[in-house]
């Protein structure tokens, strides 16, 4: 059974002084490699009695340093919103989380700064695990043997985890899972992963113009730089109701007035219709089945959208969904 998920924005912990069991990273996509380090987290923790905790970063570095340096290009693409990490954290036992703003005061401290006010003062560490080319601190100055030289002081061990391989022996990363996304290869995503890629989010108003051609849509945002592919797809809808519910979703930029050219899911429920609006979906991603076209008038945008729906079935009666 999981205990309650504490979750931090700033240190030290309040309503907390308990030694941890610590691991730093963005986890992005909480994929099979992260599950692993994770297991060996909470594995140690039950050993040497200490809380679980992960220390991962809003924005992404990368996100940070490319916005300082004015290239938007270099923003790495989201796998998962922070709630569905945080979730995802959670479901893997993990018991406190210290969600770290990442920001100049950020990229400015020293090595030693880090440790000393992070890691010592901050989350009270007992055992560290990191991977293997861990760096930290201003300029990344910080490296493992300063880590172990600093545990060597403060009494806490530093452990590094090698990279987790699949089957074929490539190795599991975030940048693995992003690249299948972006050309629309879920089974190889959900394969990295371990589990279908999703998105969740609250259900909100849009312009009510699939109702007027017969295919109302429950209308999601997506967390922007979405890893995904823009395009159609075949999904299945859960926390609406007490089962999981077949759709067809398109996923792309809708340049409203309301939306400001912000990334959608629309999502049309197959012979379903409900109303959602400001409830939590969660938007599980089963086939990909086009991109985005531009249609040159309503009528062939509605045979379009016929044929996917068609193809949407056809998925769910083929695999028994």
């Amino acid at each position: 059974m999981k205990s309650d998920l504490k979750l931090y924005r700033s240190l030290p912990r309040r309503n907390s002084t308990a030694r941890s069991a610590v691991t730093i990273g963005n986890f992005d996509g909480v994929h099979l490699g992260h599950q692993a380090i994770l297991h060996r987290v909470n594995e140690v923790a039950r050993q040497q009695d200490l809380s679980s905790c992960v220390m991962t970063f809003t924005p992404h570095p990368r996100a940070f340093f490319a916005q300082r340096g004015q290239r938007p290009e270099l923003i790495p693409t989201q796998i998962s919103g922070l709630r569905d990490k945080v979730e995802a954290l959670h479901q893997c036992g993990i018991e406190q989380i210290y969600l770290a703003r990442f920001n100049q005061a950020m990229a400015d401290m020293s090595a030693a700064t880090f440790i000393d006010e992070i890691l010592v003062q901050g989350l009270n560490t007992g055992w560290l695990l990191v991977g293997e080319d861990f760096r930290y601190g201003h300029k990344r100055a910080g490296d493992i043997e300063m880590l172990r030289e600093a545990g060597r002081r403060h009494g806490f061990s530093v452990e590094t985890l090698h990279d987790v391989a699949d089957a074929d022996g490539r190795r599991i990363s975030s940048s693995e899972v992003r690249t299948a996304l972006a050309v629309g290869q879920l089974e190889r995503a959900r394969a990295l992963l371990g589990k279908p890629f999703h998105i969740s989010g609250h259900v909100i108003h849009g312009q009510k113009l699939g109702r007027d051609i017969g295919y109302p849509t429950l209308n999601v945002r997506v967390p922007e730089h979405c890893a995904a592919r823009s395009g159609v797809y075949v999904v299945r809808v859960h926390g609406l109701t007490g089962q999981a519910l077949s759709g067809i979703a398109s996923l792309g930029v809708r340049p409203t007035v309301i939306d400001q050219g912000r990334l959608l899911l629309e999502v049309h429920l197959l012979d379903q219709r409900l109303d959602a609006y400001g409830k939590l979906a969660r938007i599980e991603f089963l086939e990909f089945v086009r991109d985005e076209e531009k249609f040159p008038d309503l009528i062939t945008m509605i045979a379009a959208i016929d044929n996917d729906a068609q193809r949407a079935r056809d998925y769910f009666a083929s695999n028994g969904l």
